[in-house]
């Protein structure tokens, strides 16, 4: 082995043996070394990198899921050329292809860790060369992969509409039904009796419900509470209990931290790579 061969290159001197591997190492640009290897590194590597370039194809698909969806409620869209074509029998649609390409491409990225685990756990003793071909498919085709994914996201994010009237009036739609529970304890606070008041609550929850699916009316279950005398006692202040802030309790709080504790430094720290990426993106 390698090992062998410089150790009787060097007369048997271990640390004139290690102190070569870290020179070859620092002249490559590395600062550690494989603690232990022969001829190659454990194959496992393979897994752990094609693993990482998987986790990241997971996330981009759960992200371009819900574009989809949000696409479908006419909520968000993903950016729409002048003269594209949104579907070849629906002049109106506007399918989310970006989206669907990113989905599509992850999908397959989030198979490939059980190809290199399967080529490691099949190393007889140190190696067998039964890795090399299936190695040069699996490991470019995974950044390959990951990079296609990366890109059409970076044009996705770039030019994404989001619609607020339409997340407005969705809002608006479910809002009685997310208020009822500050109703609840709002009358109950008040002296009334709670189980009662729930049970008030269901019925005309029940039947407002019914009033959407089957007639296709409009929501109007707060009126309904407002005008039963469970809840004459809280009646004036429905306005205050349904305002739409009081339910999204720490999400633009936590989004900002989240940005500033976490994605500013990363931003940071990879700031050269990053206006790399955004001047390639610009020059595409």
């Amino acid at each position: 082995g390698t090992q062998a061969s410089f150790l009787a290159l060097f007369d048997g001197d271990h640390e004139k043996v290690k102190e070569l591997e870290r020179r070859v190492a620092k002249r490559m640009g590395f600062d550690k070394i494989v603690a232990v290897s022969g001829q190659t590194y454990t194959r496992k590597v393979d897994y752990y990198v094609v693993a990482a370039l998987a986790g990241l194809a997971g996330s981009a698909a759960k992200m371009a899921n819900d574009i989809r969806l949000l696409a479908n409620l006419r909520e968000m869209e993903e950016p729409f050329g002048k003269k594209q074509i949104g579907s070849s029998a629906m002049a109106y649609k506007r399918n989310p292809m970006r989206c669907e390409r990113v989905c599509s491409l992850a999908r397959y990225l989030m198979t490939l860790p059980n190809n290199p685990i399967n080529t490691h756990a099949v190393q007889w003793f140190e190696r067998t060369l039964d890795d090399s071909a299936n190695r040069r498919l699996v490991l470019p085709e995974a950044f390959m992969t990951a990079d296609v994914i990366l890109s059409i996201l970076l044009d996705v994010t770039n030019g994404l509409q989001v619609w607020p009237n339409v997340i407005a009036r969705h809002v608006r739609e479910e809002l009685p039904f997310m208020a009822t529970e500050n109703i609840l304890m709002a009358a109950v606070r008040a002296g009334g009796d709670r189980q009662a008041l729930h049970e008030v609550i269901r019925v005309h929850s029940m039947d407002a419900a019914k009033k959407i699916k089957e007639e296709g009316g409009a929501n109007d279950l707060l009126e309904r509470l407002a005008a039963d005398p469970a809840f004459a006692s809280i009646r004036d202040r429905f306005d205050e209990l349904v305002n739409p802030r009081d339910f999204i309790g720490r999400a633009p709080e936590q989004t900002e931290e989240f940005i500033a504790s976490c994605i500013d430094p990363l931003l940071e720290a990879h700031a050269s790579e990053w206006q790399d990426v955004q001047a390639d993106a610009l020059n595409v």
